[in-house]
């Protein structure tokens, strides 16, 4: 694999991205060189990652067995994967799946309930529904009751925890914050407006919530959280880590933060001698197929790291 020290090593790496996945290569022009390209992204829905999800879809509408189970070929995983591909945004198919859910599961609370016998929705959940139902345009008047839920639920620290709405909790989730904020994020850049501005606030105190644990370390006493939030995982699922994190910043428009600089750090760390991420971590459960190996060069983490030092390396070395 390449190495990118200098501008033909660059190259190479842009290259070997470009060999990849027709989704890895639409992504890589529109992020790292700055280029449109409609017809790699239309390609998505008949080759490759997101033909083999698509062709998984059940005659019902679903993927698994229902919306949430089994865990990551459920409905709403695969529609998170299908979202994170950059799949066109009009697919009629997904948007008839996404309907099916807003009206098979929207609960008593506003939000989208895991099962049957659920009383309350999972606020990690809204979150990530948020995010690709916006995506794939879902009505406002849809998500209405979702942005209404999860701004009910945002804690005096400025973040977002999953047990909030079933049990009293002090503290934000990692993971449930950055799944919001991902949500919020996407909702914003496809134009809707109901609640707009305070969802903007809320975005703005969650991402302070995740500084000031300079996304990763005890805000008193410094150390880190969990030794796994250092670990490169794709896909992420509904797990925190610092790339996640950095891309979440990044993809915001976040300006640079000095609190940003020890994840930072880590990420460069973590680059192999060939000028790559790698897979670390799978979080183990049932999948449709496998994109990448642990282990080893990693398109997915390389194209997101380098989205993120396109941001803000220049930043760190001053």
């Amino acid at each position: 694999m390449p190495k990118e020290n200098n501008t033909g090593e660059k190259q190479e790496l842009i290259s070997w991205l470009l060999e990849g996945d027709v989704s890895i290569q639409y992504q890589t022009y529109r992020d790292l060189l700055g280029e449109n390209r409609p017809d790699l992204q239309e390609r998505i829905a008949r080759e490759g990652w997101g033909a083999r999800f698509l062709s998984l879809r059940k005659p019902e509408g679903h993927w698994g067995d229902r919306f949430y189970q089994p865990k990551w070929i459920s409905t709403h995983y695969t529609l998170l994967d299908l979202k994170n591909l950059a799949i066109s945004p009009t697919n009629e198919l997904i948007r008839e799946s996404i309907s099916q859910v807003l009206a098979d599961w929207t609960g008593k609370d506003g939000g989208i309930l895991l099962s049957p016998a659920a009383n309350l929705s999972d606020l990690c959940v809204n979150g990530m529904f948020l995010n690709y139902a916006a995506y794939f345009g879902a009505s406002e008047e849809d998500l209405g009751s979702i942005i209404d839920q999860l701004l009910r639920e945002q804690l005096p620290d400025g973040g977002f925890n999953c047990r909030s709405n079933r049990e009293q909790v002090k503290h934000s989730s990692m993971h449930t914050t950055i799944s919001v904020l991902e949500g919020i994020q996407e909702y914003q850049v496809n134009g809707y407006t109901y609640r707009l501005q305070p969802l903007l606030k809320a975005a703005g105190e969650a991402r302070e919530f995740l500084l000031q644990h300079r996304l990763f370390r005890s805000d008193r006493t410094g150390k880190i959280i969990d030794k796994k939030f250092l670990m490169l995982s794709y896909p992420s699922r509904w797990r925190y880590d610092i790339l996640r994190a950095l891309c979440h910043f990044q993809a915001a428009g976040a300006p640079y933060d000095p609190r940003l600089g020890d994840a930072l750090e880590v990420l460069l760390k973590k680059r192999r001698q060939d000028g790559t991420w790698p897979v670390q971590a799978k979080h183990p459960g049932q999948t449709h197929f496998e994109m990448e190996k642990t282990g080893s060069a990693s398109r997915w983490n390389t194209l997101r790291a380098l989205r993120v030092l396109k941001a803000y390396e220049e930043d760190l070395d001053t």
